[in-house]
């Protein structure tokens, strides 16, 4: 696919993708039923391959990520409880205080590095057993980390953490948004990923580039609270083969496809680290998400110009801008985008 000067460059989220027509056909092809009853045909059938993926008994579709990570924590959880997460966290940061609103559950933060913390992060924020506190019932790891320019968990840090929960009968919840593309990185699969965790949450309408929809993957008995809670959240849907089929397309087609955006991620990076008045590090970008600060101008004076010549990033501070690869840029869109940053932070 050749580039075209008055295509938009939209590096703002991987949630921007737009459905492929072999995916709307997929779409408009969809055995349907009412879901609520049981009995979609293709919500079933992306539910049992999602299950089946991550290595766990069941699934639960869901309309997002959001959802999907508030139903984890209302199913292992009770009002006045607390679970640990990183300070940095979607859960925490981005999900609108659904813990407390949805839940009735605290919220303790604890400082990781680009979002990953360690067992003895965990360990300190322990309270004692005591009345006056609430009870710490759930730990959430995030992998790979938003706020944290899509870092990756390994799998040691993730085995870690998951034996000191263990240790004091936690429960342990995957916000795997973004698994996909940690498992695509690192060559470990999102069963070997999942396994320490109770529950797991995945997303298809960001690099998979569905366009509604999540997962929610676990134990039978928990699925099915969740069901009961997605039901009482609003989340309930009728006939949603219709875009469980597109999140089925996704998650058979789109998969390696990451590799791609990563990939182009590097390349941007690279791109940027070599402009005068942008600061960024390549060597820390391992996924698709990429970060940077801007020396010369306020950072969303930089996204307002580069909106006005079609690229469209995102301003994450007052000197900091996050750009994300998908599957709509390719890597001459990525070599055009650079061009136009340069030009405009070099007359700035």
């Amino acid at each position: 696919m050749t580039r075209e000067d008055s295509r938009v460059i939209d590096l703002r989220s991987d949630t921007v993708t737009k459905p492929t027509p072999a995916m709307r056909d997929a779409m408009a092809r969809a055995e349907v039923g009412d879901d609520v009853f049981g009995d979609d045909p293709t919500v079933k059938e992306l539910e049992s391959e999602t299950a089946a993926l991550l290595g766990k008994e069941a699934a639960l579709f869901t309309t997002s990520g959001t959802m999907a990570n508030q139903l984890a924590i209302r199913s292992q959880t009770e009002p006045g409880d607390e679970i640990l997460v990183e300070a940095n966290a979607h859960i925490y940061y981005y999900e609108g205080g659904g813990p407390a609103a949805l839940s009735g559950v605290m919220c303790r933060c604890l400082d990781g590095k680009r979002g990953v913390f360690t067992s003895v992060d965990l360990e300190a924020a322990l309270r004692p057993v005591d009345p006056h506190f609430p009870q710490t019932r759930l730990v959430c790891v995030e992998n790979t980390h938003n706020r944290g320019g899509g870092k990756i968990w390994s799998m040691e840090q993730v085995r870690e953490v998951a034996t000191a929960a263990r240790n004091h009968n936690l429960k342990l919840h995957l916000d795997g948004a973004r698994l996909w593309n940690a498992s695509v990185a690192t060559g470990i699969s999102e069963q070997e990923y999942s396994a320490p965790f109770d529950s797991v949450s995945v997303c298809f309408s960001k690099g998979l580039g569905a366009p509604v929809g999540s997962a929610l993957i676990g134990t039978k008995i928990l699925i099915e609270r969740a069901r009961r809670f997605r039901k009482m959240m609003g989340g309930g849907m009728r006939q949603s083969g219709i875009i469980a089929a597109g999140a089925l397309f996704a998650l058979r087609n789109h998969r390696e496809c990451l590799a791609d955006d990563h990939a182009n991620a590097k390349r941007l990076a690279k791109g940027l680290a070599d402009i005068e008045g942008l600061e960024l590090n390549p060597a820390a970008v391992e996924t698709n998400i990429v970060r940077f600060v801007v020396k010369t101008m306020p950072a969303q004076e930089l996204v307002d110009q580069l909106k006005a010549r079609s690229v469209l990033v995102l301003a994450v501070g007052r000197d900091s801008i996050r750009a994300v690869t998908n599957l709509m840029v390719n890597g001459e869109d990525i070599a055009a985008a650079v061009k136009i940053v340069s030009g405009i932070v070099r007359c700035g």
